[in-house]
């Protein structure tokens, strides 16, 4: 198979990544990636975040507010809570995110709900904003 790699993609994605997630955050997960894991690692960091975050259509508050409620939809709480922390970050409040949290529980039902607001909690409360 081709070489895929983007070395500008992946550049462009990093910064994004490291602007929401924090640099700590992402190069100590770079850092963990081993032969086995490594390929996705970059390729995420290329795809998600290079081509998915690195537009300027929609600012990075609002894509942490949509990823907050599709991640909370979906119920990966992991992800849900690195994205919180981010969305914080991107400058999204913490009334923004229980409104986000309302909408994920009206649209996909109040165990949804309840679920994002356990991990807005520990976010929260980690962050000294509760």
């Amino acid at each position: 198979m081709a070489d895929m790699f983007d070395e500008d993609l992946f550049r462009k994605g990093l910064e994004q990544r490291k602007a929401t997630l924090g640099a700590e955050y992402v190069e100590k997960n770079l850092a963990a990636a081993d032969e086995f894991n490594r390929p996705f690692q970059e390729a995420m960091t290329a795809w998600c975040w290079g081509f998915g975050w690195g537009d300027e259509a929609i600012p990075p508050r609002t894509r942490s507010m949509m990823n907050l409620a599709m991640l909370g939809a979906l119920g990966k709480w992991h992800e849900w809570e690195t994205h919180c922390r981010g969305a914080l970050t991107n400058g999204v409040t913490k009334e923004e995110i229980r409104a986000i949290v309302h909408v994920v529980a009206i649209y996909c039902g109040v165990p949804q709900g309840i679920e994002c607001f356990r991990s807005a909690r520990k976010v929260l409360e980690e962050a000294g904003e509760l």
